[in-house]
Formats: structure tokens, sequence, C-alpha cells
């Protein structure tokens, strides 16, 4: 059949099987369903789709998808989603109820003089390549959640611009739930920005081939997500030991210092299931291998931790010194990432520095062979894979060449091909329990196995309540294992009492996340200058459970106590997120869809369908106010006291107590 011969709506569009094609002046459109109550949307200036683009997409599910076609439009239905294409290449969404879900925003319809605006806008920069916006009509009543993480003080994204790109504290999964009905998925690993602002819902690629994005209704984010999964992938089950609790600091020294450390939590009794060997315990970056005159015997190590208990995780950082060993092999394979312009060189830190070019298949083999000898073979099976942005110096995106393309083109996309690296390499050397902690993710990062922390974060009261902001938008990611560096990154000095009141607080907060890790570069700080390459970067100040006073000590030890008591609950949750996507730590509002007052609060969380979480946020607090949903009834584990949901109470918060309610009929292990 020629394209002539093909049924047409008014105008350029015709349909061929499930997909509505659309062809007018200057652009080609595809709409088709993707996965059950799913649309995918494609378009293109340059008169082509390129269908190899589907990223890290996973092939869609079975859909129930049906076209009709009159002379105005087509109208394709995907279980509760429909869509509308006119002749003029107009697109609008609705769900099954009939309710608007997104219209395309056209501005001035005039047809003699040129429009003010279209909905689908490109600029050509290359011969394939476009800066591109997408619009929509903004709704007054809209609210949105999700994007990744993001300090940026939002926890309802309406409102606000927030940039697509990968930095430290800011990792992007371009990915948002909508409370009127939809998630919106933007498959496009391109820098840019979305903009939920009042006269407009803007998606921006600086520089991209084509539009494409999938829109997924359901009538509660619960279903929402699991759609989204499917498309993007699940995590793996969590293991037992990792659902403990993670011992880190910046950072021990030497082999001797960290195992005095691993022996003193031995002595105290205190479970610790990971201790960590953070950065330049190397003998030069990008050599991907222990110091020897002061990390001897890795194995040895290795073999005393697992005998008290405790895996060792290992600090790996992508950068590449211009004097390693392995720098002139790699940049002669195209192993490194390359500078379109001037030199290749991104980063200063105790050398000059490039990074490995993880998406480059032949550099993910070499790296991985690297870390496999030098770790993985002495029993070493965790990884922190920092920097995983990469952490550029300066952020000139367009000045950047990796083996997919151009920065502006495939920035974002880094960091799963970083965690790709480790899991495959993990995989083929059969390893069953991969765990590996990143700063950044992208869709379907899941997959890889990774927990996300939150970046290097100052050290106040202020930081953790954008911390608590900055997890619950993180749950809709698709990644459930996240967590925080307990107490800040910067500045606490573990001598202050003023700080020490935040260590407890944060601590209380880290129980009830899904990972449960202790870190930070305490004070007092050793003279370091970045910018000496043969300078030697020097240990924080002390950061373990009897840092901070011995009264504090017990705090924290009974809290760790806790934590090891709601392991199996946290278990049950982890193989729940595994199977179906069901975030961990996620907002009042996943769980209460119709309670109105829930919806906007954001420093109370679920944790699991039966754990209400109220950290305590602020410096001095010794009571605070907990919102009840409605639909449920409550009861204070430490008082034993029960109440009826859709109130606000007031309860107690001493130091050695975070305010947490139970629903009613939860079978969970006492809390208090």
């Amino acid at each position: 059949m020629g394209r002539f011969d093909r049924p047409l709506f008014k105008g350029n569009g015709w349909v061929e099987g499930k997909r509505i094609y659309w062809e007018g002046e200057g652009e080609i459109m595809w709409l088709e369903p993707y996965g059950k109550n799913s649309l995918r949307f494609r378009a293109s200036k340059s008169l082509h789709i390129k269908e190899d683009l589907d990223w890290t997409l996973l092939p869609p599910n079975e859909d129930d998808a049906a076209i009709d076609v009159t002379d105005e439009k087509a109208v394709i239905t995907n279980g509760k989603i429909r869509a509308e294409v006119f002749g003029d290449g107009t697109v609008n969404y609705y769900d099954h109820t009939g309710k608007s879900l997104l219209r395309e925003y056209w501005i001035d319809e005039r047809e003699i003089t040129i429009s003010l605006r279209r909905g689908r806008e490109y600029r050509a920069i290359s011969t394939e390549a476009f800066e591109i916006d997408l619009y929509f009509k903004a709704n007054p009543d809209e609210h949105f959640h999700g994007m990744g993480q993001d300090p940026n003080d939002c926890f309802d994204l309406k409102g606000s611009t927030i940039p697509l790109e990968q930095k430290n504290t800011k990792c992007t999964v371009p990915f948002a739930i909508s409370n009127i009905g939809y998630g919106f998925l933007w498959n496009n690993p391109a820098i840019g920005r979305v903009e939920f602002v009042n006269n407009h819902t803007l998606w921006h690629a600086d520089a991209a081939r084509q539009i494409d994005y999938i829109i997924i209704a359901g009538d509660e984010p619960a279903e929402i997500m699991h759609h989204y999964t499917e498309i993007t992938g699940r995590a793996p089950m969590l293991p037992e030991w990792a659902a403990g609790f993670w011992q880190c600091k910046l950072r021990y020294e030497t082999q001797e210092e960290l195992l005095s450390v691993a022996r003193e939590y031995k002595r105290r009794n205190i479970p610790v299931s990971v201790i960590v060997c953070d950065y330049f315990h190397w003998t030069a970056q990008g050599e991907w291998k222990f110091d020897p005159s002061r990390w001897p015997d890795p194995r040895g190590m290795v073999d005393e931790l697992n005998e008290m208990g405790m895996r060792l995780m290992v600090s790996i950082w992508p950068t590449v010194d211009t004097r390693s060993e392995n720098y002139l092999y790699m940049r002669n394979k195209n192993y490194l990432v390359r500078a379109e312009r001037g030199t290749s060189l991104f980063k200063i830190m105790h050398g000059a520095d490039t990074f490995y070019d993880a998406t480059h298949p032949g550099a993910r083999n070499f790296v991985w062979g690297r870390a496999k000898q030098n770790y993985y073979d002495y029993g070493i099976k965790m990884f922190w894979l920092d920097e995983s942005e990469p952490s550029f110096t300066p952020y000139h995106y367009d000045n950047v060449r990796y083996y997919m393309g151009n920065g502006s083109e495939v920035s974002n996309i880094y960091p799963f091909y970083y965690a790709k690296t480790f899991y495959d390499g993990m995989k083929a050397a059969g390893e069953d329990e991969v765990v590996n902690l990143l700063r950044c993710a992208w869709l379907g990062s899941q997959r890889n196995s990774i927990v996300v922390w939150s970046g290097d974060i100052a050290s106040t009261f202020d930081s953790l309540r954008k911390q608590i902001k900055a997890g619950l938008n993180f749950s809709f990611s698709g990644v459930p294992w996240w967590t925080t560096d307990i107490g800040g990154f910067f500045c606490g000095d573990p001598e202050d009492e003023k700080f020490r009141e935040l260590l407890v607080r944060w601590f209380a907060f880290g129980v009830f996340c899904p990972i449960f890790r202790l870190h930070g570069n305490r004070l007092p700080y050793k003279d370091v200058n970045r910018f000496d390459p043969n300078s030697y970067n020097r240990s924080g100040g002390p950061n373990e459970v009897w840092s901070f006073g011995e009264e504090n000590c017990r705090i924290l030890t009974d809290f760790i106590s806790l934590r090891q008591r709601l392991i199996p609950y946290i278990l049950e949750q982890m193989h729940k997120a595994s199977h179906d996507g069901t975030p961990v730590m996620r907002p009042l509002l996943y769980d209460f869809p119709e309670d109105r007052t829930a919806y906007p609060i954001y420093d109370e969380y679920m944790f699991g369908p039966d754990i209400l979480v109220a950290p305590v946020i602020n410096d001095g607090q010794r009571e605070r106010e907990v919102y009840l949903p409605e639909g449920a009834g409550w009861t204070d584990p430490y008082t034993g006291k029960s109440y009826k949901g859709g109130i606000t109470v007031t309860v107690d918060a001493p130091m050695d107590r975070i305010p947490v309610f139970l629903k009613d009929d939860a079978k969970l292990p006492i809390i208090k």
C-alpha cells in the first residue's frame, strides 16, 4: 500500500496498525501505544524518526489500543488514556472519563501572518540535531512531583523551573507525576530544562534528534508508578545485609585506621553492615587499585571484616589522571571523554584529569577489568561509584564528546552506564547480590542495583528539611534505594553541641530511610591543596557513633537497634518495590490520594504502608505537630494512644525519639 493509498484524516495524517502518522510542512510525527494506559509520542523536523533511540526504555507489554479515524481527526484509545490528533498536527490527551490531561499550547493561529509560537518548536543546530521546545497549556489546579532529586526546596514542583542536568546534589530522572492523573516521561538524555510555570509547561532540549515522550494515565499515583516501572525496569531485591547500618566518613587514611574503627564497633557490640573505604586510597586516579604503602593487605582486611559481619565498600572515581599508567592506552583506544574544542581535561584534583567514557562498551569492559583485578578478586563486592555526573569543571556540555554523542545531546545518561559498568561486570563474575552507591541516576538506573544518595550537602537543619523534600520527589524515580549523608557532608563539628543535636535528629531520620548510612567530612579540616599534584588528601574529623558524646552514643546505638528490628519489615517493602515498583519511602499523597489536606505535606512521609514518619527538623524542637491522614486509624507506639485519621496532633519529641505513628492493625516490631 503506497503512502497516498492509506486512509487519511483531514490534513496529512494516516494510520498503520496501531500507530498514527502525521506529516506537515517541516515535521513528521508518530503516536502509538507503549504498554497499558500509555501513549508514546515522537516527532522530528528531520522528516524521519530514529526508531533505535529508545535509550534505556524496556519493550512495552500488551496494550488495549484502538484507533478511530474521521475526516477531522484520529483518536487513539489505550486503556485509561485517549489522544486526539487533528489534521494540523495538534495533539491533546484525555483520561478514560473524558477529563483533559494535557493540551499542546499553540499561540495565535492566524492563517495569513506568522504564528507567534507553535506547540513544537525546532531550531536546527546541525544536520540532525535541533534545539527543541515542547509547550503544553498550564492547568491552574495541577501539581507535579518527581524529576529525580534537587536541593531546590520544592516539594510541589508547580511554579518552578527544573534544570535537566546531572550535578553533585542534583540528580535528573525526567519523570513527573501530576495530581490530575498522569505521569510524563521525557525520553531524552539531552541537557535542557522543564518549566512547570503558571503560563505553560515547557520541556526544552538544548540538542536532540527528536521529541520523544510517554504519557501514562492512572487513577492513583500507585497505578502510574506500576506502569512507569514496567517500561523503565525495577530494582532487584535488596540483600538483607544491605538494610542494616553503614559506617562511613571522609576518610579512613589507612587500612589499620579502618580496621581499628571496625574492631571498636565490634567491641561495643554495635552491628555494622557496611564500612566504607573512601576516595584517594589509590595509587593514582585512573589506576583503580590500593596504594600498598597504606593498604598493604586488602585480602586480609576483607577477611577480617567478613569475620566481624561487615562488608567493605570501596570508592571508585571515573577520573583518569594524565600521569596514570592507563591514561595513554585509554586515550589511544578512545576510552576517555574528549573535548570538542581545546584540551581534553575536565577536572583538577591532585592532578590534571579526564574521565573514562562510560557510554563506550570497550571502556566499560576495560574499567571493570581493572576493578575486578584490584578489588573484586580480593573479595570486595561493593563499590561507591562517586563523581557519577561526571563532575566537570566547568560544566560546558557542548564541549564534551562521548562515544554516544555530543554532551548537549547525551550527558544525562552517563550515570546509567557508569552503574552498568559494574553491574554487568559483577553479574558476569557470578555475583547475585549487587549493591553500588551513586549520587546521580537516570531512567532505568534501578535495573543496575544502585543506591542513590543526595550528594555533598550542608550540615544544617535547613539542609535536613530540604533532603526530606528531595527524597520524596526522588521516590517517584523508580529507584527505591535512597539515602543521605547523615548529619550532612560539610562543616559538622563533632565537639559542637548544636551539631550534635543535628546529627542525632538526622540519624533518627536515617533509621526510616531505605538505606541507613552515616557519612560526612567533619571538622577539624586538615590543610589540603587539591591543586597540588603531589599533596596527600587527608582525613576529616571523627564520624563514628561514639564521636558525639557518650549520651548521644547511647541514643544512636538505640536507633541502630531499632533499625535492626525493622529489617524484616523493610525487606517486605523492598520485595514489593522489586515486584511492582512501589516506593519504600513516599509522600502521604501516594497512600492517601483522596485526602486533600495530606497532599501538600512534605515534612511527613510513609515508610512502607504502615509507618508514618514525622522527623524533627528544627533546632531546639522538643515536640511537633503531626497530621494523621484520613482513611486510617493511627497509634502512637511510644504512648499506646490511638487516634482517628484526618486530625493534627501534637506529640513529644525528646532527643531519643522520632515521632512515628503506626497504622491500626499493623503487625510490626516494637518501635519504642
